[in-house]
């Protein structure tokens, strides 16, 4: 069937975001400047990309491989390897938006360079490959209720996948090898939210079927917090294009062979120590997917919360998920008990810092501390709190984190009198914003939704 990525709220303030959910046999998640909006500064693009070096023992990596490449996310196991042969083709079909060209080029200059992939853009439709047909996301939806986007095996188009959806063909599950697959990404979503949807999608056409939450440095996580592949990810990638490995090969064989790939892709892992986190039950899954996925009224978001967190205390974890599981109890309570909202967002920065490779993840979590504490008036902890998240977030090339937490900047320099420096950053934000956020009554709406926050202009609406 299909890899399809959904709606999740791991962002800040009120951003959204989507994370693959796929129920069955499912699989799911720079630019160009465009006309510019009136009044705002022309979009901002990320130029050399900065991933961070995996910093995990090869031995946690061969078992997160191992649960990565043969089982669905639904849990279902894979029965063997499959990949692409020899070079992959990639095209372009549909209307894509301006940005998706400069961001499809950079991610497929950095598998080739990165991964080692023989993959390339093509007009050859014949060839085997990768087809990206932009819809609108109204045409996604008629498909997928809950995808932003998706990729299907054995496709070339929607309408090929409209006549074959419900037949073996587009079941992963059968598949033996990879010759033709199909990304469907909308091209009426922000910048950011298509350039997220590409590398999910493409990693996963080209790689791995399935996420793991106990991955804290990758975008084959359902909690949506990297949507760039990371340093980690591309380790994942040679090695599933090492060639060692080929279709067909069952578990067994790729856990044999995998010590020595990874001793020589990844010879710093050699030594490094080994944490092998426990695997996260479907209880803990469920109950996350509901808190902060499509679909849920705000009770049942609130209880399934609140069991995700019970259950990540139970289990006695002390990782990025029990951090998480207090990350959706605070997003979930923040409009209706800021206070008991923010008790979880500090517990959630607790547990985050003890975890290696979660400085995104805190970036996060210090928008929403930074934006209660400008609620409050104090301007001097929201700056202490943003200050070190903003080139994190650029790190990652987050536009739409960098540019809240400008925003946030821009609110308390104002508190502090500072109303100078702090029309500047917030003027330098908003080509971050435009493509983070994409349309013009977007980036406003942002912009009106953290003014709201200082006690200086609560109640104006003036944006």
């Amino acid at each position: 069937m299909n890899l399809i990525r959904r709606v999740l709220l791991p962002l800040c303030l009120s951003l959204t975001a989507c994370t693959p959910m796929a129920p069955g046999d499912v699989a799911s998640r720079s630019s160009l400047p465009g006309p510019q909006a009136a009044g705002l500064p022309a979009m901002k693009a990320f130029s050399v990309p900065r991933p961070n070096a995996p910093r995990q023992a090869n031995a946690d990596i061969a078992r997160d491989f191992l649960d990565l490449a043969f089982k669905l996310e639904s849990g279902r196991d894979l029965p063997v390897l499959t990949r692409f042969e020899g070079p992959i083709a990639v095209r372009v079909t549909g209307q894509p938006p301006v940005s998706l060209a400069s961001d499809l080029n950079r991610l497929v200059h950095r598998l080739r360079t990165e991964a080692g992939i023989d993959i390339a853009l093509s007009g050859d439709m014949a060839a085997p490959g990768i087809t990206i047909e932009a819809v609108s996301r109204a045409e996604i939806r008629a498909q997928l209720p809950m995808a932003a986007c998706f990729v299907v095996p054995n496709v070339r188009s929607l309408d090929e996948y409209r006549s074959a959806r419900r037949t073996p063909r587009v079941s992963w599950s059968r598949l033996t090898q990879r010759t033709q697959l199909a990304i469907f990404l909308p091209n009426d979503a922000s910048p950011q939210e298509v350039r997220d949807c590409l590398h999910e999608e493409l990693a996963q056409a080209i790689g791995p079927l399935n996420d793991l939450y106990r991955l804290p440095d990758s975008v084959f996580n359902y909690d949506n917090v990297h949507t760039v592949l990371t340093g980690y990810d591309m380790l994942i990638l040679r090695t599933y294009y090492d060639p060692a490995l080929r279709n067909g090969m069952r578990k067994s064989d790729v856990a044999r062979l995998l010590p020595d790939i990874l001793a020589r892709t990844n010879p710093a892992g050699q030594g490094a120590p080994i944490h092998r986190l426990s695997r996260t039950p479907r209880v803990w899954i469920d109950a996350v997917q509901t808190a902060l996925g499509p679909g849920s009224n705000p009770g049942q978001r609130l209880r399934a919360a609140q069991e995700a967190l019970q259950v990540a205390s139970a289990m006695g974890w002390t990782d990025h998920r029990r951090a998480f599981s207090h990350y959706a109890m605070g997003r979930i309570t923040q409009t209706t008990n800021p206070g008991q909202a923010q008790e979880h967002f500090a517990q959630a920065e607790l547990f985050y810092r003890r975890s290696p490779d979660t400085a995104l993840h805190r970036a996060y979590v210090a928008s929403q501390l930074a934006a209660f504490a400008i609620s409050q008036g104090d301007a001097e902890q929201a700056l202490r709190l943003i200050d070190p998240g903003q080139d994190i977030a650029a790190r990652h090339e987050n536009a739409a984190l960098l540019s809240t937490l400008m925003l946030l900047r821009a609110e308390a320099l104002d508190l502090m009198g500072r109303v100078s420096e702090a029309q500047t950053v917030r003027m330098d934000s908003l080509g971050w914003a435009r493509y983070g956020f994409g349309a013009e009554w977007a980036v406003r709406a942002k912009l009106r939704e953290i003014s709201s926050l200082s006690p200086l202009k609560r109640g104006r609406n003036d944006i």
